[in-house]
């Protein structure tokens, strides 16, 4: 009896902890469960100020893609996007790192091959032939640009001189003016076919090659890519008559990757308007592409027999994204620092990827009371309205409120953007210290909870929700945390949060010295509503809380 009794007074004891820990850890748990609807919860909406800020020249070397072509933006205006790479001699599949050239080599042909991103939408059972979509691909479809590929006389060095050398060397999306005034050739991809330069465009076929042997025929079948027949006599000067010889004489030029890249400093693809034609941008992987150099020389085995051989160069190396914008009247004017208002906010926000613009959020702001600088510091304002981040930390009650969860919502401003093209993302980040939300580190993957996806359900009223819960809880929760301002960008890879620096000196008018690597990455733009007085309150940008309080 005395043990079943002993026991019942441990059951309790437990049942009594348990549903102790479970109230404890209501505040963190209740948010996760929270979905559309909020039963039993209060609401409330609180003030962003928010406005534009130019980003201006950034760093844009070794990005993970690249932009290349021409894209055309009746908001934001046109980019041109040039590329330089280095070239390096394969170590693999063939090893072309000191090759030794044989005798009477004659080049068959030189070949730049970049594959495209692009996905299968149907294959024909019988003949096996598939039918692509490119992905990544901004304009209309095969619309022309002019492409000129060059040797590059810019020697894209690897350490920086100016940090002693300890540094990796940066270059910036204005640089386009230092590959212009060094290119070492003529256009390589001179073909007598105008889709090889003067009127290229991203084929999305698919190409087939056919081979006999034993007088058997087989196809074989090939993703869409960049293809370009390059100049032979000019690759037979500067790769086969710079490689080591049979006989034994040697230039010295390829006999290691750290003398070819001196020798040989790159390509230069050089992107320019082709006449009338809007043009076309693609996001590439430079990365996985080969210049296959095709060769034959006299066999050291057999006399009077022709062997075939092959040098492979890879686009791997520094590589630098050059971008040339002509920016629309309202995207220039809306972003001029004389005119961005940093007290109450702006009206219209102009989010542009590359070389573009964001939008500086400042929370709990009002423009009669005060709101917090860029160190998170309350600024001096009106004393005898209550600052609303101090009333969510010190409520008159003083029970504490338990957020169950926090949003932003940002509104596409429908009347600007038209039928424009939006992104599909945006990425929101701690513009301070240079680095995500809490929110963002706690999601998994695909960062759902945390958002920042176009929602365009509603064809009038398209929306971006950031869930920033675990954000707001530290601020209210933990009152030495720092309210720091936000930004929020376009994206072209939410799992990139790396943060590239802007070139100095600053363009007038930017405070900023990073912003973010998938932004730059972007050649996107939108117009969203701000948090202004003046915008209709069912489209203006708001922070909603929802909480229950204790009884």
């Amino acid at each position: 009896m005395r043990n079943n009794s002993f026991f019942k007074i441990i059951l309790i004891a437990i049942t009594v902890v348990f549903f102790t820990s479970c109230d404890k850890d209501f505040n963190t748990i209740g948010g996760d469960l929270i979905g559309n609807e909020h039963f039993g919860l209060v609401n409330s909406n609180y003030n962003v100020i928010s406005y534009n800020q130019k980003i201006g020249p950034i760093q844009s070397n070794n990005l993970p893609v690249n932009a290349l072509g021409v894209y055309e933006d009746a908001v934001f205006g046109t980019t041109e996007a040039s590329f330089a790479t280095q070239v390096i001699l394969s170590p693999s599949n063939p090893v072309s790192v000191n090759p030794v050239i044989g005798k009477n080599p004659v080049i068959e042909s030189v070949i730049l091959n970049i594959p495209y991103f692009s996905t299968v939408t149907k294959t024909d059972p019988t003949s096996g032939e598939s039918t692509y979509r490119l992905d990544s691909i901004y304009g209309p479809e095969k619309s022309k640009i002019k492409l000129s590929v060059y040797e590059s006389g810019y020697f894209m060095r690897d350490l920086d001189p100016l940090t002693g050398f300890l540094e990796p060397q940066k270059f910036y999306t204005d640089q386009a003016d230092d590959f212009n005034n060094l290119i070492a050739s003529a256009r390589l991809n001179n073909d007598t076919d105008v889709s090889q330069n003067d009127a290229f465009f991203f084929n999305p076929d698919e190409r087939k090659e056919t081979t006999t042997v034993d007088e058997k025929e087989t196809v074989t079948r090939f993703a869409p890519a960049m293809r370009l027949f390059l100049n032979k006599d000019y690759f037979k000067t500067k790769i086969i008559d710079a490689a080591k010889k049979i006989d034994g004489t040697d230039p010295g030029k390829l006999t290691t990757n750290d003398v070819f890249k001196n020798f040989f400093r790159g390509l230069y693809f050089k992107v320019e308007k082709s006449g009338s034609n809007i043009g076309q941008m693609a996001m590439m992987n430079f990365k996985g592409g080969t210049i296959t150099i095709k060769y034959k020389e006299d066999s050291s085995a057999t006399e009077g027999e022709r062997v075939e051989k092959s040098i492979v160069l890879n686009l791997t190396g520094n590589t630098v994204n050059l971008l040339s914008n002509t920016n629309a009247t309202d995207y220039t004017n809306a972003t001029n620092p004389s005119v961005i208002d940093t007290i109450s906010g702006d009206t219209k926000l102009y989010l542009k990827g590359g070389e573009g613009a964001m939008a500086v959020l400042n929370l709990f702001g009002k423009t009669d009371v005060r709101g917090y600088d860029e160190d998170g510091k309350p600024t001096v304002g009106s004393n005898n309205v209550p600052d609303e981040l101090d009333d969510l930390r010190n409520p008159t009650d003083k029970k504490k409120l338990l957020i169950n969860e926090a949003n932003l919502i940002f509104h596409v401003d429908g009347a600007v953007m038209g039928t424009n093209k939006l992104p599909n993302r945006m990425y929101l980040y701690d513009l301070k210290n240079h680095r995500p939300i809490l929110d963002y580190v706690a999601d998994g993957a695909g960062l759902l909870v945390y958002g920042g996806v176009l929602n365009a359900t509603k064809v009038d009223d398209k929306t971006y929700k950031f869930r920033i819960t675990n954000h707001i809880r530290n601020l209210i929760n933990n009152k030495d945390s720092t309210n720091v301002k936000l930004g929020v960008v376009v994206t072209a890879d939410i799992n990139n949060s790396a943060m590239n620096i802007l070139r100095l000196p600053l363009k007038e008018g930017t405070t900023l010295t990073r912003a973010p690597q998938a932004s730059v990455m972007s050649p996107m733009g939108v117009v969203l509503h701000g948090g202004t007085a003046n915008v209709p309150e069912d489209k203006r940008l708001k922070l909603e809380i929802y909480y229950t309080k204790p009884n």
